[in-house]
């Protein structure tokens, strides 16, 4: 029996070839595919308290929304008791709703900020 150098250990036919019996082997790699990291929806719940410029001005300055969209989402908070200020991942999410629970504290308002999978 002819030695053609040392052997490798036989792989998963999808992923070796031997080429025309001169003992190379070439290995293939599935590409790694990362899976994208859940998201979480910040919602701001209504209160009776909570004055609705404080809420526009919590929606402009941690979630960067124009006046016209951050009064919309507001609106939306008082007739529907809830409204979503944006979707994030998790740890940007929990930022942004200790954020808006200091902010709301700092100032003596009762808001409360939860986030929830998306």
């Amino acid at each position: 029996m002819p030695d053609d150098g040392p052997q490798l250990p036989p792989k998963s036919p999808a992923r070796t070839r031997r080429d025309g019996g001169q003992g190379a082997v070439v290995a293939e790699r599935k590409a790694a595919r990362t899976k994208p990291p859940t998201l979480y929806q910040v919602v701001l719940l209504n209160d009776d308290y909570t004055p609705m410029e404080f809420v526009v001005m919590v929606l402009q300055q941690f979630f960067l929304r124009d006046l016209n969209t951050a009064t919309h989402i507001m609106l939306k908070i008082h007739h529907e008791g809830r409204g979503v200020c944006g979707v994030y991942p998790k740890d940007i999410a929990a930022t942004k709703v200790e954020l808006v629970l200091a902010a709301a504290r700092r100032d003596g308002h009762p808001l409360q900020c939860i986030m929830e999978a998306a």
